[in-house]
């Protein structure tokens, strides 16, 4: 992955790292205080090898074995199902660079870029990353989001609460009840990208320019303007927030300069830095504005919600009982059984009673206070058996304010905000908009990302936090330009740099000394804690996680004392990879892949006919693994069978960079047809 990538993949795992250690800890803790209150909660599961789900990065060997295990996969389809007969595949695993959407678009872009190439190619991708395209013909397949989805408690598995606030099951569980229940089934969603531009030409229209309108341009402009809320590389601008109407407050901006700028902020790709510092400093002008109504809008929704609470605990208390039967003649839950208490027998509990009373006792007042307790009393009484201070009252209407010393919303926001943040002195202007002129080239490194492939594999945004608008100054004459003939990580030093010192188990033995060995020279890039920033924010998953960037001269300089004990297959996992083909023995193009393996066997790339493809155009060479015609395809897993007669071929193949085109000339898919009681009920 790019190095812009690698910082947020590095965050991602050392807090992954971070909350899995916190929650053991948590549910050890709670477990010990539920069952000293003499509650009950399902055994403990055996332990075993914890699944690190860190793994999932390439480099590891679990990657490596996936991709074994895809190969196998492509191979047994193309070998025993007709349906795949006549379908090319492609296969670009962990250990070919670049990210997995965005190798599919950089496909697609080199496809558009040929003479022939067919403008009304469908698309379909599945996937959730944010990817730029022209393309009409696109759908989108991905699963559908639902916010807020009830989850079970980590610790009794009951629905209802947060593991904070477990007190237990009230009873064992029946053989019935222990049965898991299926998981809900993944819904998912279809995006036309089609419709979409429908609306988004709605939204975009802007008459009676000094230019000519084009559409397509003021696409890619909107797309540019939404990196400012935020995107994997930068953060987003202290200012927008999307929950705000950032993205409607930027197009008004945008629709209201455009008159001004005399032209587009992009062209495929590359950004009109001049024309960017207008929509900046218009925004410079109403942060303070922002910053004070979003004050005022948090503070209202907090009022409003503690009435809420208030209501519901109202509510809550008015369906309680002024007073209930309590001791051991409360009512108990169903399925609790008989009480274990030391009375079994009523009746003869207050015989009893009665005969002591009569000896000059007062049992029988004591009793009686057992069957009648007020609620009050009752709640008092489970407050006092409550240990540790840890309490589980639901109606607590009370919300601790997450500590924010910046107060965005008052005089001196931006001074306190620097000072803080950045730890600078506040009289320093030059650092605020050294910082501004960072985020301008990153705003630049990412359109290109998205338009037209990684502009440098190396640059990366070297803070934690984002400038204020009001900071881009002079902006106009920076360089819009990277630097050339970079090349990525390999896989191993990829996950040198982004994996924290718990997941060392999937690197070799001696790189592993390196991020655990108090003496390794690099051993500052591996904190076991660190601090998260919640930024004014409620929750730790959104606060930001600040980490030592990790320094790429200094990572390489400690790698090489331990290259030379890789083994072969360390060294296999750490080479750089290529796209593979793969085609059938029916294919149209299976007689020009064979070709390639007669003789001299074919080591540098040759263009491939794209008649004999569908029009899919690209290089191939000859793969050193591959099994040719008849041969035995073997099987990666034990208890999978090998492929016997193997019938399928495949090639390498690359993928190189076109400078984006529009596409001109394809067929736009047909407005559906809307019917009029739709459009009726919309209106009302």
């Amino acid at each position: 992955a790019p190095r812009a990538k690698m910082n947020q993949q590095r965050s991602r795992r050392f807090r992954a790292s971070k909350e899995s250690m916190e929650k053991i800890n948590d549910m050890a803790r709670v477990r010990e205080e539920v069952l000293s209150n003499g509650m009950y909660l399902p055994p403990e599961k055996p332990k075993e090898e914890h699944f690190d789900s860190n793994c999932i990065t390439p480099g590891t060997p679990f990657m490596f074995k996936l991709a074994e295990c895809l190969r196998y996969y492509v191979h047994d389809r193309l070998n025993n199902d007709p349906g795949w007969k006549n379908i090319k595949v492609i296969l670009s695993d962990a250990n070919v660079p670049g990210e997995g959407e965005h190798k599919i678009m950089d496909y697609i872009r080199r496809q558009r870029a040929q003479p022939d190439h067919d403008p009304n190619t469908q698309h379909c991708l599945c996937g959730a990353d944010g990817l730029a395209t022209h393309e009409p013909n696109f759908t989108i397949i991905r699963e559908e989001f639902k916010p807020n989805q009830p989850k079970p408690c980590d610790l009794c598995g009951q629905m209802g609460h947060e593991l904070k606030n477990c007190e237990g099951l009230p009873k064992e569980p029946s053989a019935d009840e222990s049965i898991a229940m299926p998981g809900p089934e993944q819904q998912y969603i279809f995006v036309r990208l089609s419709v979409l531009r429908e609306y988004l030409q709605s939204e975009l229209a802007m008459p009676n320019l000094p230019f000519e309108y084009d559409f397509e341009r003021a696409l890619d402009d909107w797309v540019f303007m939404c990196f400012f809320v935020g995107n994997d590389f930068l953060p987003h601008l202290p200012s927008l927030e999307i929950r705000e109407g950032a993205i409607d407050r930027l197009v008004k901006l945008y629709k209201n300069t455009v008159y001004k700028t005399g032209g587009y902020l992009t062209n495929s790709g590359v950004v009109n830095l001049s024309r960017v510092q207008l929509i900046m400093s218009d925004l410079g002008q109403v942060e303070d504005e922002i910053f004070k109504r979003r004050r005022e809008t948090e503070l209202d929704f907090r009022r409003r919600d503690k009435q809420k609470k208030q209501r519901m605990k109202e509510q809550r208390n008015a369906q309680r009982p002024k007073w209930m039967m309590g001791g051991q003649f409360a009512p108990q839950p169903l399925g609790r059984g008989a009480s274990s208490g030391p009375v079994s027998n009523p009746r003869q509990s207050v015989y009893e009673g009665r005969m002591q009373n009569m000896r000059g006792g007062g049992a029988a007042a004591e009793l009686k206070s057992l069957m009648y307790q007020s609620n009050e009393q009752r709640g008092q009484k489970r407050q006092a058996e409550q240990q540790g201070g840890r309490s589980k009252n639901d109606d607590d209407d009370s919300e601790e304010e997450p500590e924010d010393n910046v107060r965005l919303w008052e005089d001196g926001w931006k001074d306190r905000y620097y000072q803080a943040k950045f730890d600078i002195d506040a009289g320093d202007i030059e650092f605020r908009h050294n910082v501004a002129r960072h985020y301008v080239r990153g705003l630049c490194w990412v359109l290109r990302y998205y338009y037209q492939g990684c502009a440098s594999w190396k640059w990366y945004f070297p803070y934690h936090y984002a400038p204020f608008a009001s900071d881009f100054v002079n902006i106009g004459d920076l360089p819009n330009d990277f630097e050339r003939n970079t090349s990525p990580f390999k896989p191993l030093e990829q996950l040198m740099g982004v994996f924290p010192a718990a997941s060392k188990k999937h690197l070799p033995i001696t790189w592993q000394t390196l991020m655990e060995d108090p003496e390794s020279p690099i051993i500052d890039f591996y904190p076991i804690d660190f601090k998260i920033d919640l930024n004014g924010k409620k929750y730790a998953w959104q606060g930001v996680a600040l980490l030592p960037f990790v320094d790429e001269i200094r990572l390489r300089k400690a790698l090489e004392t331990v290259y030379p004990d890789l083994t072969s297959q360390e060294r296999k996992r750490n080479t750089r990879g290529s796209d593979r083909l793969f085609i059938g023995s029916y294919h149209p193009a299976y007689e020009f892949l064979e070709g390639l393996y007669e003789g001299n066997m074919a080591k540098n790339p040759i263009p491939i006919d794209p008649q004999l493809t569908d029009g899919m155009a690209g290089n191939v060479w000859c793969d050193e693994y591959n099994v040719f015609k008849g041969g035995t395809v073997p099987s990666p897993l034990p208890g999978v069978p090998d492929i016997h007669d193997n019938g399928c071929m495949r090639a390498d193949s690359n993928r190189f960079i076109q400078v984006y085109i529009h596409c001109i000339g394809p067929d736009m898919p047909t407005v559906p047809k809307i019917p009029d009681s739709f459009r009726n009920s919309t209106r009302k």
